[in-house]
């Protein structure tokens, strides 16, 4: 036997002794070895009705962007759009009435743009949020498990912490974190608490910034959450944390070698869903600090990820 062969064979048996571990090391959720939608146990009917009182104005605001084909997003995710007109080639009319109509054809990725990140999404070493093995649910034709189809509708106070008026800064540059510390301290300046069951979005004016003007930029490295900013965030037991960029976490990442390592710890190790690409500028142009978060995306099953819109009500 060659010393190549050695060595693959030892990094082999390293890696699969590793994925043994962090699955034996794997503590199930605390809502049931068989829950498969995480913090979405805290959509309450005492919640929802807490919620509503928030509308005061009776305004509404899309928390999604608009979308094409020209939206970058992290490779190799695209998106094509075709309009077409079925059994009408040559001017053909369809019914009694001459009717016509227009439909549409797509190939995407669910995971372009404004978007719900499920508890299926990210974990590590092959074990996913509550202890399930990739190779136990994860098919190339849907999750047999933490489908987004799964999701109940997320009807919650929504709170917005704005990063870059906490900074004194138009705009947070790509590659700069904030910590549990910083939120907690722009919190309190903006007079924003945190309660259990909440929808915390995060401003950093990335997206307004740079997506339109310089949307290579914008694709290649974000501002974003520290590695202990998600400890924190998930300490305060919240539904979902999102931002008005890509990805949530900072990239590049705040340790090397550890992207996206927020994702982890919040949707792995504690059911919280992730809510990327969120259009805040209006509210936090507005002031808007807490508002009704509702949420209903299409439920396809076995979905990863969905685009999604959204709507904050206050």
């Amino acid at each position: 036997m060659t010393l190549s062969r050695l060595v693959s064979g030892a990094v082999s048996i390293v890696v699969f002794s590793a994925g043994i571990a962090a699955a034996a090391d794997c503590k199930p959720s605390k809502w049931g070895k068989d829950d498969e939608i995480g913090a979405a146990n805290l959509v309450t009917p005492t919640r929802v009705l807490d919620a509503t009182k928030l509308v005061k104005q009776g305004k509404t605001h899309p928390l999604g962007i608009i979308i094409d084909a020209n939206t970058p997003a992290f490779p190799p995710r695209r998106l094509s759009l075709e309009v077409v007109q079925p059994g009408q080639q040559g001017g053909k009319r369809l019914f009694g009435y001459q009717g016509s109509y227009n439909d549409d054809l797509a190939q995407l990725w669910f995971g372009i743009g404004p978007q719900l990140d499920g508890l299926g999404h990210l974990g590590q070493d092959g074990v996913y949020y509550n202890c399930n093995n990739e190779k136990d649910f994860a098919e190339i034709t849907g999750l047999k498990k933490l489908g987004i189809e799964k999701v109940p509708p997320i009807v919650a106070r929504g709170v917005l912490i704005d990063m870059a008026k906490h900074f004194n800064v138009p705009f947070l540059p790509a590659g700069k974190y904030f910590t549990a510390a910083d939120i907690q301290a722009a919190a309190k300046a903006q007079s924003v608490t945190i309660k259990e069951g909440d929808v915390v979005l995060f401003h950093t004016g990335w997206t307004d910034a740079k997506l339109e003007s310089d949307p290579n930029t914008w694709v290649s490295g974000e501002p974003g959450t520290s590695e202990d900013a998600a400890v924190w965030l998930a300490s305060q037991n919240v539904i979902a944390v999102g931002a008005d960029t890509w990805g949530v976490d900072v990239v590049p990442p705040e340790k090397e070698n550890r992207p996206f390592f927020g994702h982890v710890t919040l949707i792995k190790e504690n059911g919280i869903y992730l809510l990327e690409t969120m259009n805040t500028g209006p509210l936090a142009k507005e002031g808007v600090r807490e508002f009704l978060f509702v949420l209903g995306q299409a439920r396809i099953r076995g979905a990863v990820q969905m685009i999604i819109n959204p709507v904050a009500i206050y």
